[in-house]
């Protein structure tokens, strides 16, 4: 597992017939404030303010195709050539982090090759590198 100190956060909240609302600073706009939003909001920042990733090269909730399949990763992070280099698959805090939530994210890796894979839900944060040989398990988020 992987410990990450989330930056104090400096959020944008509204409230509109009794749901609240978060303002996304990259996408610049209100999203529904669910527990999985919470998360990937808190990741983001995690990425931009405390490992210094730049935040023009973060995607988040693009569509990818698996076959006939549409799905949507949560972030998406591109090197400096712009290549996709680490996939982070938010769960909300609720939601346990297993084989189930890893192998999701390695279906949407065959469309979207990546070398960092990420799941977490805001508590538990688990990270792999991919080899040639294999995925082993990874101890820190990569520096940028």
């Amino acid at each position: 597992m992987i410990a990450v100190q989330y930056p104090q956060p400096d959020f944008r909240i509204k409230k509109e017939s009794g749901k609240e609302f978060i303002f996304d600073t990259l996408r610049k706009k209100w999203l529904l404030l669910t527990p999985e939003e919470w998360v990937r909001q808190n990741f983001v920042q995690y990425l931009i303010q405390t490992k210094n990733y730049p935040a023009s090269l973060i995607a988040l909730e693009k569509e990818l195709r698996l076959g006939e399949l549409k799905k949507r990763f949560d972030i998406l992070v591109y090197d400096n050539n712009h290549q996709p280099w680490m996939m982070i698959e938010c769960k909300g805090g609720e939601i346990k982090l297993n084989e189930d939530v890893l192998q999701q994210v390695l279906r949407y890796n065959i469309s979207v090759p990546v070398k960092y894979i990420v799941i977490t839900n805001g508590g538990f944060t688990y990270a792999w590198q991919k080899e040639s040989n294999g995925l082993p398990s990874i101890h820190e988020i990569p520096a940028w």
